[in-house]
C-alpha cells in the first residue's frame, strides 16, 4: 500500500477523522439550578487504576468554562434512541436538554435517561492539545445499562450498531 501526499487542510482532516467510529457522550452538570452541558464524540477510556476517562473539548467552547469548576460532572454515554438528543446537545444555541428526561445527583452531576452508561466524575487534569483541550475525568461512581446499545458517530452521521 502506498500513501499519497495530501494537503492537511481542515476538510481533508475531518474526512480522515470521520472514518473512525466513536460513541457520543453528554457532559453535564447543574449550575444555579439549571442543567448545563455539551455533546462530545471524542471520548475514551484511559485508566482502570485510577478510574479515568478523557474527553476532548474545543478551545472555542463557551460551555466548558462553566463546567470545569463544578463539584461533579455527569457523563452520559448516549443510547441509540438519542439521535435527536445528540444533535440538540451539540447545538450552539437553544435549550440543549429540550425533550430529555434528566437525573441530577446531590452533588450536581446531570445524567440523561436512556443512556447506556452514567459516570459521575470530577476534573482530574486538563492538557492543552492544539485547538482542543484534553480533559481527564476521574470516575467516582457509575451505572451501566447493558441492554441499551450506544449511538455511534461515523462519517459525520449518527448511526446504530448492526447485529
Amino acid at each position: 500500500m502506498t500513501l499519497t501526499h495530501t494537503d492537511l487542510d481542515q476538510a481533508t482532516l475531518r474526512q480522515a477523522y470521520g472514518q473512525f467510529p466513536s460513541g457520543v457522550v453528554a457532559i453535564a452538570a447543574e449550575i444555579d439550578g439549571v442543567p448545563v452541558g455539551l455533546a462530545a464524540s471524542s471520548f475514551v477510556a484511559v485508566s482502570i487504576e485510577p478510574p479515568l476517562v478523557a474527553v476532548c473539548i474545543q478551545n472555542t467552547s463557551t460551555t466548558w468554562p462553566k463546567l470545569e469548576g463544578v463539584e461533579r460532572i455527569g457523563v452520559s454515554v448516549l443510547g441509540e434512541a438519542h439521535n435527536d438528543a445528540a444533535r440538540t446537545l451539540a447545538a450552539k444555541t437553544g435549550d440543549r436538554f429540550a425533550g430529555l428526561e434528566l437525573q441530577t445527583t446531590e452533588q450536581g452531576a446531570v445524567f440523561i435517561e436512556g443512556a447506556t452508561t452514567w459516570l459521575e466524575t470530577t476534573v482530574d487534569q486538563q492538557v492543552p492539545a492544539g485547538d482542543h483541550l484534553i480533559v481527564l475525568l476521574r470516575i467516582h461512581s457509575l451505572e451501566v445499562t447493558s441492554e441499551i446499545d450506544p449511538i455511534i458517530f461515523h462519517g459525520s452521521k449518527f448511526r446504530r450498531l448492526q447485529a
